[in-house]
């Protein structure tokens, strides 16, 4: 970003690689963003009906969510960046509630953290890579499509890397407490591990079945993350077209994604079988292509410092 001032991500690739390879690049990555978004949307496809909402078609689930996001988009990024000011806080604190109750529940047993590193950081570092680095963490590489529209450029750096390394400690306190909870085995094998801890909170034979302060928090968080990353493709094919405004990119690219996230999986075993294959691939444009042109950008920049002294400029 600071070696290429003023452009967004689908810009740096031209910018640096040329034409024929930077334009082609930049599609692909707004294509990716618009399959992670469906992706999002499959997850929300997955859990409500089969939660709080059985038998709910699911094309009204998401329907209902794509209109939300659409709105927002429709909007533009500022009532946006107010709408997430003013949920944040309610989601920190419905984060901490919980862990209130999870502690004041009596369900902890610090026995099922029993033996620490048993079988050494082989096991943690097959989460870590693939996936865990990129999921949410290499993901971020997506709001290089709204740093430009920052005032003060010198004040995205710090945000940025506070937001990821809150991000780290919420997972893993959250992960930790569910394993503190039912034990390494059954978190393994649970494919909502968040939501099955919230179920679990019961005080005093009053406060049960919070079942909907999961599901709040779950999906107010898909919500801005699908909203970024939609805007984020809006952005781009408006820059790539050369069209003056985005708004007329909503409607089709909101329609593309609402049927991605109604057909991306048939089952929740496929959703996140198909997860799993795909962590090596991202390798690829999450982290590889973004270090090559890192490093070209670095050259370039270093032969052009060196051709404007060498003119005496």
């Amino acid at each position: 970003m600071r070696l290429q001032p003023g452009l967004t991500l689908v810009e740096w690739f031209p910018a640096q690689f040329g034409q024929w390879i930077g334009v082609p690049l930049a599609w692909f990555y707004m294509l990716h963003f618009l399959y992670n978004a469906g992706r999002t949307l499959g997850d929300i496809k997955d859990l409500i009906p089969t939660t709080i909402l059985p038998g709910t078609p699911n094309w009204v689930i998401i329907g209902v969510f794509i209109i939300a996001i659409s709105y927002a988009l429709y909007s533009g990024i500022e009532v946006l960046a107010r709408l997430a000011e003013m949920i944040l806080p309610v989601i920190l604190v419905l984060f901490l509630i919980e862990i209130v109750l999870i502690f004041s529940s009596d369900i902890i047993d610090i026995k099922h953290l029993e033996p620490v590193l048993g079988e050494g950081w082989g096991r943690i570092w097959k989460a870590v890579w693939p996936n865990g680095i990129q999921q949410s963490f290499s993901e971020t590489l997506e709001f290089a499509m709204i740093w430009t529209l920052v005032i003060d450029q010198k004040r995205i750096i710090k945000p940025t890397l506070l937001a990821s390394v809150l991000y780290g400690i919420l997972l893993a306190a959250f992960d930790g407490l569910a394993v503190l909870t039912f034990g390494e085995g059954t978190f393994s094998t649970s494919t909502y591990p968040l939501y099955r801890l919230v179920k679990v909170i019961s005080v005093a034979d009053f406060l049960e079945n919070l079942d909907a302060l999961g599901i709040l928090y779950f999906v107010g968080t898909a919500f801005f993350k699908v909203s970024l990353q939609l805007y984020g493709v809006i952005r781009g094919v408006q820059l790539l077209l050369y069209l003056r405004d985005s708004r007329v990119l909503v409607m089709p690219i909101s329609m593309i994604v609402f049927i991605l996230g109604l057909t991306i999986s048939r089952s929740t075993s496929e959703h996140w079988y198909s997860i799993k294959n795909l962590g090596y691939m991202g390798i690829i444009w999450w982290i590889i292509i973004p270090f090559l042109l890192l490093i070209v950008a670095c050259i370039r920049r270093k032969f052009s410092n060196k051709s404007i002294v060498r003119s005496g400029l």
